[in-house]
């Protein structure tokens, strides 16, 4: 679903809620799973989670948990 340029960060996050999304760090690695949930904070519970490093998969994790503070975009995966 393409979301319009006048729907609120709030609007996106609470659609991508129950969805899979891509979550990158600032570090540059990524991880692809699906939202469970998220705080004021922006701190991420993902569940079915897998970690990405320059494009490659590096691990699977079942449950993994992300500190707002190192998140430098979570984007809606099409599917």
């Amino acid at each position: 679903m393409n979301f319009s340029m006048s729907r609120s960060p709030a609007d996106f996050l609470q659609h991508v809620i129950g969805k899979p999304v891509i979550v990158k760090l600032n570090s540059g690695i990524e991880y692809r799973g699906t939202l469970t949930c998220l705080d004021s904070f922006m701190n991420i519970a993902m569940e079915g989670t897998q970690e990405y490093v320059d494009g490659a998969l590096k691990n699977s994790y079942g449950d993994a948990f992300i500190r707002g503070n190192n998140v430098q975009y979570i984007s809606e995966i099409e599917v």
